[in-house]
């Protein structure tokens, strides 16, 4: 009895669960990449009418970005929802803007790829000497000289030493191998007695195992394979919104009439004089009398 004393709602509300969203949107990627890469939506209304337009999944934005001149939250390619990622996540750079000056920082699009692990400078701020701190400029302690000194000396004895060893003679069958040296081996086997140069005085014999010499110059033996260059960094997404049908005004604004020449006609081509005072241009001209004619015919005839 009460409902129907109450007046008609002049508005409706249709509240959407998440379960539905994520059924719609996925459906709408799949019916897009079975397609033609064009994720399937609903009919998009023109610009101007789309007030109660509510875009809801991935097929509603095409393949654009959000429509500005609707003021609700909008997810196009799933950016900014918390909780979920896109699966074009690495296509898409989020835009970030600089808490100080306020201005879009672009030097993100230049920081994809890559050039993730770089240190990109991308303004003229970056070239600016950078102050630093007292700790970083406070001169090091007597404690942490003498430790640098410490590390300083052994890594330069450690060379030097390198270097006196393998002038010697005694020392050209060492193995160097890195910063690890091993001196030769030697090793001790009983031959067969049935094997040929045997003999009752050498039952056991020493045979010492050292590393080749191998010449310097000598060219290498293995041979160099270069590899495929890898893919590039991928290209800054462009986004646009949906496209629109062109109208007959559109196509009349955008007509630019042809050039017609007052000297030369090759082709031999029958133009109209309208035609050709019109691309003369004469029509945009504004046509004005001086004053001083009015003045002369009014003196000759006073005359």
């Amino acid at each position: 009895m009460m409902l129907s004393a109450l007046p008609t709602p002049g508005r409706e509300y249709v509240v959407f669960k998440d379960a539905e969203r994520r059924k719609g949107s996925s459906g709408g990627a799949e019916a897009g990449s079975s397609g033609g890469g064009r994720a399937a939506g609903r009919a998009v209304p023109p610009y101007g009418h789309r007030s109660s337009f509510v875009p809801r999944s991935l097929g509603d934005y095409g393949d654009g970005g959000a429509f500005p001149e609707l003021h609700l939250l909008q997810y196009p390619l799933e950016m900014g929802r918390k909780g979920e990622t896109s699966k074009q996540a690495g296509a898409v750079v989020p835009l970030e803007v600089d808490a100080r000056t306020g201005e879009v920082k672009y030097e993100a699009i230049v920081k994809q790829g890559a050039n993730r692990e770089k240190t990109v400078y991308t303004s003229l701020g970056s070239a600016r000497e950078a102050e630093g701190s007292a700790e970083a400029l406070a001169l090091p302690s007597a404690e942490a000289e003498a430790e640098a000194a410490a590390k300083t000396q052994a890594a330069l004895g450690a060379i030097v030493e390198s270097k006196i060893k393998s002038a010697r003679p005694t020392q050209a069958a060492i193995e160097q191998s890195g910063t690890a040296t091993s001196a030769a081996r030697y090793v001790r086997y009983t031959p067969n007695p049935g094997a040929p140069g045997w003999s009752e005085a050498t039952k056991q014999r020493i045979v010492k195992v050292v590393e080749e010499q191998v010449d310097p110059l000598e060219p290498p033996k293995h041979k160099h394979t270069k590899v495929p260059r890898g893919p590039p960094s991928p290209p800054a997404p462009v986004l646009h919104s949906p496209p629109r049908k062109v109208t007959v005004a559109d196509q009349q604004s955008w007509k630019i009439p042809p050039c017609i020449s007052n000297y030369k006609n090759a082709r031999g081509y029958t133009i109209p004089l309208d035609k050709r005072l019109a691309a003369d241009g004469r029509g945009l001209r504004d046509t004005t009398v001086n004053n001083n004619f009015a003045t002369l015919a009014e003196a000759l005839y006073v005359a």
